[in-house]
């Protein structure tokens, strides 16, 4: 099967139906199933009484073992799914539960959505269940900020990554990603816990997100037709204090007019981080539509992208 039209499939189905709560309540997601397994792998060998080296031994030891094992799992359910459509839908349903359009959609419209209908309180806390900076103080600026910044990373971490993996190398390429992706997420944090031992899921996180965090930069800018951003995003995303991230959040503040990411709490501390786009203004919840809209017509332009692709490949 073409690795595109794959994708493409598992795009539409993510788009449209998303994962279906009856069906999380049933099963869970397959990301939390690879997360509790790194849990228990991680209680098992993240010690502190082992030295620094042996913790980034043991952590880059665990963290290739399952994303093989994981990879191994893409091989397998390619070679005894059926071929024709049966294969193709069942391999697409598969596909769809590791991409996150229509989630990553819901929850940052949830954040407008709560401010217009009940305000700042619930806006902050609408946001506090996608972001991880204290969200308690934030006016209607820093919350636009922080949705704004999460929803152009995460359509890099969270569909543009996932599509470029699995278009390449089919299922066994898309499960290899999520695997890494989700170890950074959970252990790749410079916490004293896990500095050491997520030191090589974060450098690999780091390096399987290279090619699609720049490609995320580079389609809002064509989405949002604006020089500006373009400008922006190759001024700023060194700034960032992510080799990756950086690109798609300056290319959406320069598309918005915006400034992003500056400084911000977490708990009891502050990051002090550079301003993407400093110039711009402060952003407001009609920027965060705005943004909305810019995922909406990046999103159409991936799908008719691989269309085009797997017309093209498949001639």
């Amino acid at each position: 099967m073409n690795a595109l039209w794959l994708m493409l499939g598992g795009l539409v189905l993510e788009t449209i139906f998303g994962w279906p709560d009856a069906l999380d309540k049933r099963i869970g997601h397959p990301v939390r199933w690879f997360g509790w397994l790194v849990g228990r792998t991680e209680r098992f060998s993240n010690r502190e009484s082992f030295g620094r080296t042996v913790r980034i031994f043991l952590g880059g030891i665990t963290t290739v073992v399952l994303v093989v094992i994981v990879s191994c799992a893409g091989i397998a359910l390619q070679a005894v799914l059926p071929q024709g459509w049966a294969g193709y839908l069942l391999q697409s349903v598969i596909a769809a539960s590791l991409i996150a359009t229509r989630s990553l959609y819901d929850h940052v419209a949830a954040v407008a959505s709560a401010f217009s209908e009940n305000g700042l309180p619930a806006a902050r806390e609408a946001l506090s269940m996608i972001v991880g900076r204290e969200t308690r103080s934030l006016d209607e600026h820093g919350i636009a900020r922080a949705a704004i910044e999460s929803l152009a990373e995460n359509t890099s971490d969270g569909i543009i990554a996932p599509v470029f993996w699995g278009a390449l190398f089919g299922l066994p390429g898309l499960f290899a990603y999520k695997a890494i992706n989700t170890l950074d997420s959970m252990i790749g944090h410079r916490s004293p816990r896990f500095e050491a031992y997520g030191k090589v899921a974060a450098r690999l996180d780091d390096l399987a997100n290279l090619v699609p965090a720049r490609l995320t930069g580079l389609l809002f800018c064509l989405v949002s037709c604006s020089h500006r951003s373009i400008e922006v995003m190759l001024r700023d995303a060194s700034r960032h204090r992510s080799p990756n991230a950086g690109w798609p959040e300056a290319a959406m503040a320069g598309a918005l007019g915006t400034r992003l990411s500056g400084p911000r709490h977490y708990g009891d501390s502050t990051a002090n981080e550079p301003w993407l786009n400093a110039e711009g203004r402060d952003p407001s919840m009609a920027d965060l539509a705005q943004a909305l809209a810019l995922y909406r017509y990046a999103i159409a332009v991936t799908g008719f992208s691989l269309l085009a692709l797997g017309w093209v490949t498949s001639r």
